[in-house]
């Protein structure tokens, strides 16, 4: 429970509705989207930087350990506490402002706590959008600090590519205020500390505020669901569709049938595309160009149409089916299927990331571990095969010590068997702290602790430091 002194202290810092004590308000805020939930002391929701900066600054002088939380939709339990009781959850759900778009230089300046959707709207009738394609909704602080990718990375990159300026509150006793860049694209005047707070999950300092560079709004679009010959023929069919389709080609993405069945039978709005039954692998691929049809041009469907029958037709036979629709059609069952996995039963998740020449090796090596070692777990694995990145997802008994085996087993192979990222783009928290401490050189960990001193301590939910504390 929270010191009176604390609670009354903090209260005045944020004012009304800014301090949350109560149990059942509290919970949405402890609760993460996957894992089991923590418990909070309390929850802060500071509505400015200023609020921010004296809220940590208080923190820091008390030795009172926070977490800071965006939207909480993460899925490496780094925006809840733990089960101690003894943390503050640091909300920026209230900093929803700035929202102030800059239609010619192509930015948007927007409050830590502002949600990717509302961003979106807001460009809408500027024709333009932030492309990070994601299956949640989160805040722009939450994004910049776990440097989120998503479905698109292919053709625009992550988060990194897209952050021009950062406003940043340090965890140190003042609470010290940094601005790191002014949303130029080309700064070469000091050196560019913004990239340690992106992808840092907090572990720098609160990100309060983003500049980021957003994009025209695609004018036409066209998918399709491809089957390819077996996993073995993804890559080449990439390469291929790289080659032909060039800087129209936006995503391409790999679903197993495992994934595409779960989201088939769990999702009641989704229907089945396949008329002679489920793949056991499918790719959609996307083509879009920023400009309005022009006469004489060949349309995106064509375009897609003839590189899928080229394909077909040729001797090495990588692709034996491709399925033609509604844009909206083909990327209803890619993003279907977390849904249907959750529905499908507990879920042991790992974010991994590839060279794109290991994934289908590696991918068909864990299925021999699997089958060996572990045929009571179901794979249903889909993602990002231009990026190499892959959501290898099992859904499987609940007992803690056959999941801590299991996790063990697919990290050991993808780490150490092939040289893997265990956190691809969801980026760190406790859910990843082992594996952090044994993967992560001890060198690097030193180095990172050392950063993250410089710029104070206070962060509770991730640990850079090797384990040994420091």
């Amino acid at each position: 429970m929270l010191d009176q002194v604390h609670q009354d202290a903090l209260a005045a810092l944020v004012g009304p509705g800014g301090l949350i004590l109560d149990p059942a308000d509290r919970a949405a805020y402890e609760t993460p989207a996957r894992y089991a939930g923590g418990a909070a002391a309390a929850v802060v929701r500071p509505a400015t930087t200023a609020q921010v900066s004296a809220v940590v600054g208080y923190c820091v002088r008390y030795g009172l350990r926070f977490v800071p939380q965006g939207a909480n939709t993460g899925l490496a339990e780094g925006s809840t506490p733990d089960a101690s009781g003894t943390h503050l959850v640091l909300s920026l759900d209230r900093l929803a402002a700035p929202l102030e778009i800059d239609v010619a230089d192509r930015t948007a300046t927007v409050g830590a706590g502002v949600r990717l959707s509302a961003l979106n709207a807001a460009l809408e009738p500027h024709g333009l959008f932030l492309p990070i394609d994601l299956g949640a909704d989160p805040t722009l602080g939450g994004m910049a600090a776990t440097n989120t990718g998503g479905a698109r990375f292919l053709r625009y990159g992550d988060m990194r590519r897209h952050v021009l300026g950062l406003e940043v509150v340090l965890a140190d006793a003042a609470g010290t205020t940094l601005q790191l860049s002014h949303g130029l694209r080309k700064d070469n005047a000091a050196v560019a500390l913004r990239q340690l707070f992106v992808g840092g999950c907090g572990a720098f300092g609160i990100i309060t505020q983003v500049t980021v560079e957003v994009h025209h709004r695609p004018r036409q679009t066209a998918a399709a669901l491809l089957v390819p010959r077996d996993i073995e023929a993804v890559l080449p069919l990439l390469q291929a569709f790289e080659v032909q389709a060039g800087s129209t080609l936006t995503a391409f993405e790999g679903l197993s049938k495992a994934a595409m069945t779960r989201a088939i039978d769990h999702v009641p709005s989704l229907s089945n595309p396949f008329a002679g039954g489920v793949p056991d692998y499918a790719v959609l691929v996307e083509l879009t160009r920023t400009w309005a049809p022009r006469e004489g041009e060949v349309s995106l469907d064509e375009v897609l149409q003839q590189i899928a029958g080229d394909l077909l037709e040729r001797d090495e036979g990588l692709l034996v089916d491709a399925l033609f629709g509604p844009v909206e059609k083909m990327w209803a069952l890619r993003h279907s299927l977390s849904e249907g996995l959750r529905a499908s039963g507990p879920v042991v998740g790992f974010d991994l990331s590839f060279r794109r020449r290991d994934l289908a090796r590696f991918r068909r090596e864990a299925v021999l571990m699997l089958e060996a070692d572990f045929p009571d777990y179901a794979l249903c694995d889909f993602g990002h095969v231009a990026d190499g990145g892959v959501h290898f997802n099992l859904v499987g008994p609940v007992e803690p010590g056959r999941r801590a085996a299991l996790r063990e087993a697919v990290l050991t192979l993808a780490v150490d068997g092939f040289g893997a990222s265990f956190s691809g783009e969801h980026g760190l928290g406790r859910a990843f702290q082992d594996a952090y401490d044994r993967f992560t050189p001890r060198l690097v960990q030193d180095y990172s602790a050392a950063v993250a001193a410089v710029f104070g301590t206070g962060s509770a939910a991730v640990r850079l430091g090797p384990a040994r504390g420091n």
